[in-house]
């Protein structure tokens, strides 16, 4: 009965997440806001609904471990599952903006989180600050739609639509297209959450390692229908922005909200902060010189990114069973596969910048 709850909770989440995002870019651009702002925050935010929705609903009954591991794993997921399926189905170009401006503010919040949790909680504080921020960032990104080109504006309506006559130009389906899609939301957290902690009660696993897992992967199905329909459809750069504004929002937003409404501070264990939030750091670290390199993210980078999600699940899986061939696995990703990886994409960067200066 438990994988029923957590499938409806899955279609509910995904679908609501869907009738947001329309709802909510078509109210947008009627009363004429920005079709670039639109895709760095309708978009990007809305289809990290389903994360805001889980973790809120976690955080606020006291299962701070699920509202923790959703929003790590699923920014663990978005850059290595979902750029690596992306970057198979077609190599993805990269905008440049995104690798002066969005990426860094991306490992800029990252290790923020990462900070903010040496003392062993996030509060309401931390949750305050980390909103305050989602605002001012909103606010860059409305300043600087104004220099936006007809290319970006083309490319919004055509995928939102060119704003002819139709049921698309009428505010109230749009309105309830977006309170639909909040009902939706709300159910499907609430029956996701309810599956999850009953798996983890009967796989015998904490509910850190289901919410890092199982729930990270469910709620960032939004972030992988969007990114890869994108690449399918050629539109590359919004299949990389999505993943990156995603990661951005679930800091800002889905994290600080959480710790505001939580009855008391998230409280962050040994594992995470030793472990799960340095990869999450490090994965938006690496994807820095990914990015950077010729702004193109290749099928063969693809390929590396979902090795390396393969690798970390691949830990937590042994973590959990206590499988005594931990120790040796983590000494080996540690200190040989992370390190050379890390290596070879630093010295790939440094050629393609010296190539570049040269020119």
């Amino acid at each position: 009965m438990g994988v029923l709850w957590f499938l409806l909770g899955l279609v509910a989440l995904v679908a609501g997440a869907e009738l947001l995002v329309r709802g909510a870019s078509r109210l947008a651009l009627l009363f004429g806001i920005s079709p670039l702002v639109v895709g760095l925050t309708v978009v990007s935010f809305g289809t990290s609904a389903p994360e805001l929705a889980v973790s809120v609903q976690s955080a606020w009954a006291g299962q701070v471990d699920i509202a923790l591991g959703n929003v790590v794993g699923s920014n663990i997921f978005n850059v290595l599952v979902i750029l690596g399926l992306s970057a198979l189905v077609v190599p993805l170009v990269v905008h440049q903006q995104l690798v002066r401006q969005e990426v860094p503010i991306m490992i800029g919040v990252s290790l923020l989180l990462w900070g903010l949790a040496a003392d062993g909680g996030i509060g309401r504080g931390e949750g305050l600050l980390f909103f305050g921020l989602l605002i001012g960032y909103t606010v860059l990104l409305v300043w600087q739609s104004r220099r936006e080109g007809a290319e970006v504006k083309l490319e919004y309506a055509e995928a939102f639509g060119d704003g002819g006559p139709g049921w698309r130009n009428r505010w109230t389906i749009q309105v309830a297209l977006v309170v639909g899609g909040l009902v939706l939301l709300v159910l499907g957290a609430r029956w996701l959450v309810e599956a999850a902690v009953g798996f983890a009660r009967y796989l015998g696993v904490s509910e850190l390692v289901i919410g890092l897992t199982i729930v990270a992967a469910g709620t960032s199905l939004p972030e992988v229908a969007t990114s890869v329909m994108a690449a399918l459809r050629g539109e590359r750069d919004i299949a990389v922005g999505n993943v990156v504004g995603s990661n951005i929002f679930n800091i800002l937003c889905v994290l600080g909200v959480s710790a505001i409404v939580a009855p008391g501070e998230l409280a962050i264990s040994p594992q995470v902060f030793g472990f799960d939030l340095p990869i999450m750091v490090a994965v938006a670290v690496i994807a820095l010189p990914i990015f950077f390199t010729r702004y193109l993210i290749t099928r063969g980078d693809g390929v590396l990114l979902l090795g390396l999600y393969a690798a970390y699940t691949a830990y937590l899986v042994l973590n959990a069973v206590g499988h005594p061939a931990l120790v040796a696995y983590a000494e080996i990703m540690g200190g040989i596969v992370l390190p050379v990886v890390v290596i070879v994409l630093l010295v790939l960067a440094w050629r393609h910048w010296r190539t570049a200066a040269g020119r």
